[in-house]
């Protein structure tokens, strides 16, 4: 990957490829979960833990290989387990719960000491290729540096994902050597071992591809992301989501999304975003871990972390930065950016302003260019505005402060002090006009010989109009 990043904690659809593995091996309900790891262990096993507290960690040693690696794993479980185990990846982030499922399905009924899952595909290099019997059944896996040519014109490949007889796994392992052009523990030597012990090995083939497809550098990684945000896009058009254009809407696995939700073009659902019932996002919008309700929009904004109710319209040119609450019928309106707010019902922050650290009632109208000025340099204070408040342009109110319902503010207010229900609150020095200002300080140039040509126009031209020419 040519990252300070391990492989597995790079991540697509909003989930790292090791988050992707888990998820599927979970799915299956496991009694115990064994995570093998060597590489960078710390930083993956803290993720890890993140993800699956209860995981059971081992730690792979200098003796390298797959079969090295499951052995350790075993030997952090009980030695008289029994049942099946499944072995697969931290870097398959396609597969899927239901195909784990049928594959222990297919070993379990079939009575099978292996089940191994492969895939047929057009170019199988550096894959290991099947090798099968007469009557079908499987009897080895020839790694690819291992194989003859004539084993590489097998399109067959292994997965390398597995299913186990516990006891069979446990005795085979034992008998695996190093002795190979890897000097490494091949796993898939157990498959012959098994074999002539008298065990059974069969493979469950799946034509998707895409399902046991790795990643060993970005392009892979990219290619896989593509194809996970297209089936992602597809469940959900077929689930009653209206995605206008695919090609440029991404979402992630963990967004949730109701019926008649609209998608508009160039559209991101990040994290565990959830949007409701006949709401339309976008265009060009990006929602992280937000939640909007049914019937709200919200068109070519940013919003992070926050809660969008029923009803709600956000933006254009939008920028909801996270705890920001807005009330249904409530409106942050275009190149607004707000903070840890709540905005009442049917209230509106309506363009060109700042609302961080406040509360803000209801049927309350926010005038253009407002802004909440929190922060005094060392600590942030909360600005609180009543319900059905009116306030007028350039308004500033310095928190820490309080207005009172039904209360009015001047043009142009600098707002310290609280202000009492019903009251207007102004901060407007007199208006002075320095007549002839601009012909006296700023003669010869356009906007004076404007302002001459508009007293001469009006008959009213000043003595020092008439000095000035």
């Amino acid at each position: 990957m040519k990252s300070a990043k391990p492989k597995i904690l790079h991540e697509i659809s909003g989930r790292s490829m090791l988050g992707h593995a888990i998820a599927a091996a979970r799915g299956l309900e496991p009694s115990k979960l064994v995570a093998v790891v060597r590489h960078e262990r710390e930083r993956v096993v803290e993720h890890l833990l993140q993800i699956l507290p209860d995981a059971i960690i081992a730690d792979q040693d200098e003796i390298p290989g797959t079969g090295r690696a499951v052995q350790l794993g075993l030997e952090k479980l009980d030695e008289s387990l029994e049942g099946t185990v499944v072995v697969t990846y931290g870097d398959v982030p396609l597969l899927t719960t239901e195909l784990l499922s049928e594959l222990v399905e297919v070993h379990d009924s079939e009575g099978n000491a292996v089940t191994v899952l492969t895939a047929l595909l057009d170019d199988a290099t550096g894959y290991g290729r099947i090798l099968r019997a007469a009557d079908g059944t499987v009897t080895g896996i020839r790694e690819h540096k291992d194989a003859s040519d004539e084993e590489r014109a097998i399109r067959e490949v292994n997965s390398g994902i597995y299913a186990f007889d516990a006891e069979i796994l446990r005795t085979a392992l034992n008998e695996v050597t190093t002795e190979n052009a890897q000097g490494e523990m091949y796993l898939t030597d157990v498959l012959g071992i098994a074999r002539a012990n008298g065990g059974r090995v069969a493979a469950v083939v799946t034509e998707d591809r895409w399902q046991v497809e790795g990643a060993n550098d970005r392009v892979q990684l990219a290619a896989l992301g593509k194809e996970m945000n297209r089936r992602t896009l597809e469940a959900w058009m077929r689930a009653g989501v209206s995605i206008i254009d695919p090609a440029t809407t991404w979402i992630d696995v963990e967004v949730a999304l109701s019926n008649d939700v609209t998608i508009k073009p160039g559209t991101q659902l990040h994290g565990t975003t959830a949007i409701g019932t006949d709401a339309v996002i976008g265009p060009d919008t990006t929602l992280t871990d937000t939640s909007v309700g049914r019937g709200a929009t919200i068109v070519r904004s940013d919003v992070t972390g926050s809660i969008i109710s029923e009803g709600a319209t956000v933006g254009p040119f939008a920028y909801v930065r996270p705890k920001t609450n807005l009330g249904p019928d409530a409106k942050i309106g275009a190149f607004y950016e707000t903070k840890n707010v709540v905005v009442g019902r049917g209230s509106k922050l309506s363009h060109l302003g700042y609302a961080g650290d406040a509360e803000i009632g209801e049927f309350t109208n926010i005038g253009c260019g407002n802004i909440t000025a929190n922060y005094d340099g060392v600590n942030k204070h909360r600005t609180v505005i009543g319900s059905h408040v009116r306030t007028a342009s350039n308004t500033v109110f310095v928190a820490p402060v309080t207005i009172g319902d039904g209360a009015y503010t001047g043009a142009g207010a600098i707002v310290r002090k609280n202000v009492p229900a019903g009251a207007l609150a102004l901060s407007v020095a007199p208006q002075h006009n320095a007549e002839g200002w601009t012909l006296a300080k700023r003669p010869g140039s356009p906007a004076a010989e404007a302002a001459f040509k508009s007293a001469l126009d009006s008959g009213v031209a000043t003595e020092s109009a008439d000095s000035a020419k």
